[in-house]
Protein backbone atom coordinates (compact mmCIF):
# COMPACT_ATOMS: atom_id res chain seq x y z
CA UNK A 1 0.00 0.00 0.00
CA UNK A 2 1.28 3.44 -1.23
CA UNK A 3 2.09 5.32 1.88
CA UNK A 4 2.74 9.63 1.66
CA UNK A 5 6.44 10.16 2.19
CA UNK A 6 6.79 14.03 1.35
CA UNK A 7 4.21 16.49 1.24
CA UNK A 8 4.92 19.10 -1.57
CA UNK A 9 2.58 22.01 -0.67
CA UNK A 10 5.06 25.06 -0.47
CA UNK A 11 7.85 23.78 -0.85
CA UNK A 12 10.76 25.00 -3.41
CA UNK A 13 11.08 23.62 -6.81
CA UNK A 14 14.66 23.35 -5.81
CA UNK A 15 13.86 21.06 -2.64
CA UNK A 16 11.58 19.09 -4.53
CA UNK A 17 13.90 18.59 -6.94
CA UNK A 18 16.95 17.13 -4.84
CA UNK A 19 14.26 15.02 -3.27
CA UNK A 20 12.91 13.22 -6.47
CA UNK A 21 16.66 12.91 -7.24
CA UNK A 22 17.64 11.61 -3.62
CA UNK A 23 14.72 8.78 -4.26
CA UNK A 24 15.89 8.05 -7.52
CA UNK A 25 19.83 7.76 -6.30
CA UNK A 26 18.11 5.05 -3.96
CA UNK A 27 16.35 3.04 -6.09
CA UNK A 28 13.64 3.97 -4.13
CA UNK A 29 9.81 3.22 -6.18
CA UNK A 30 7.90 6.38 -5.76
CA UNK A 31 4.97 8.33 -7.58
CA UNK A 32 3.82 12.39 -7.25
CA UNK A 33 0.48 13.96 -7.12
CA UNK A 34 0.13 17.09 -8.07
CA UNK A 35 -2.36 20.23 -6.58
CA UNK A 36 -5.15 19.44 -9.66
CA UNK A 37 -6.28 21.58 -11.85
CA UNK A 38 -7.71 24.11 -8.65
CA UNK A 39 -4.52 23.83 -6.39
CA UNK A 40 -6.85 21.91 -4.15
CA UNK A 41 -5.43 18.64 -3.68
CA UNK A 42 -2.65 17.20 -1.27
CA UNK A 43 0.59 17.27 -3.70
CA UNK A 44 2.93 15.21 -2.17
CA UNK A 45 5.18 12.00 -3.28
CA UNK A 46 4.12 8.82 -2.17
CA UNK A 47 6.21 5.33 -1.70
CA UNK A 48 4.82 2.69 -3.27
CA UNK A 49 6.34 0.21 -0.67
CA UNK A 50 5.47 0.44 2.70
CA UNK A 51 8.89 -1.26 3.65
CA UNK A 52 11.18 1.68 2.11
CA UNK A 53 9.67 4.19 4.81
CA UNK A 54 12.17 4.23 7.09
CA UNK A 55 15.10 3.91 4.89
CA UNK A 56 13.13 6.76 2.66
CA UNK A 57 12.04 8.86 5.87
CA UNK A 58 15.66 8.99 7.38
CA UNK A 59 17.15 10.04 3.85
CA UNK A 60 14.86 13.04 4.15
CA UNK A 61 15.19 13.59 7.08
CA UNK A 62 19.16 14.20 6.90
CA UNK A 63 18.76 15.75 3.78
CA UNK A 64 16.50 18.71 5.22
CA UNK A 65 18.99 19.24 8.35
CA UNK A 66 21.88 19.52 5.67
CA UNK A 67 19.74 21.94 3.71
CA UNK A 68 18.93 23.87 6.87
CA UNK A 69 22.10 24.58 7.79
CA UNK A 70 22.94 25.42 4.08
CA UNK A 71 19.66 27.99 4.13
CA UNK A 72 20.87 29.79 7.27
CA UNK A 73 24.20 29.70 5.88
CA UNK A 74 23.33 31.79 2.63
CA UNK A 75 21.11 34.07 4.50
CA UNK A 76 23.77 34.82 6.88
CA UNK A 77 26.01 35.62 3.90
CA UNK A 78 23.20 38.00 2.37
CA UNK A 79 23.04 39.50 5.84
CA UNK A 80 26.90 39.94 5.98
CA UNK A 81 26.89 41.60 2.85
CA UNK A 82 23.65 43.75 3.26
CA UNK A 83 22.06 41.83 0.79
CA UNK A 84 18.86 40.18 2.61
CA UNK A 85 15.63 41.27 1.51
CA UNK A 86 13.80 43.47 3.75
CA UNK A 87 10.71 45.05 4.13
CA UNK A 88 12.22 48.18 2.89
CA UNK A 89 13.29 46.58 -0.38
CA UNK A 90 9.76 44.70 -1.03
CA UNK A 91 8.25 48.15 -0.99
CA UNK A 92 11.06 49.62 -3.39
CA UNK A 93 10.66 46.97 -5.66
CA UNK A 94 6.97 47.15 -6.18
CA UNK A 95 5.63 50.22 -4.33
CA UNK A 96 2.13 50.34 -6.05
CA UNK A 97 1.78 46.74 -5.19
CA UNK A 98 2.81 47.44 -1.51
CA UNK A 99 0.32 49.95 -1.19
CA UNK A 100 -2.44 47.76 -2.68
CA UNK A 101 -1.80 45.25 -0.43
CA UNK A 102 -2.10 47.57 2.57
CA UNK A 103 -4.84 49.42 1.22
CA UNK A 104 -6.34 45.95 1.11
CA UNK A 105 -5.23 45.11 4.38
CA UNK A 106 -6.79 48.15 6.25
CA UNK A 107 -9.80 47.58 4.29
CA UNK A 108 -10.57 43.84 5.53
CA UNK A 109 -9.75 45.05 9.24
CA UNK A 110 -11.64 48.18 9.25
CA UNK A 111 -14.65 46.38 7.53
CA UNK A 112 -13.97 43.20 10.47
CA UNK A 113 -13.77 45.51 13.25
CA UNK A 114 -16.25 48.50 12.47
CA UNK A 115 -19.78 46.31 13.40
CA UNK A 116 -17.89 45.82 16.89
CA UNK A 117 -17.24 49.39 17.24
CA UNK A 118 -21.16 50.15 16.84
CA UNK A 119 -22.05 47.82 19.79
CA UNK A 120 -21.96 49.77 22.60
CA UNK A 121 -24.14 53.25 20.92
Amino acid sequence: MAIQLFSLRNVPDDEAHDIRELLDAQQLDYYETGAGNWGISSPAIWLKNDADQPRARELIDAYQRQRSIDQREHYAQLKQRGQQKTLWATFMEHPLRFVTYLAIVGAVAYFSIKPFLNLGK
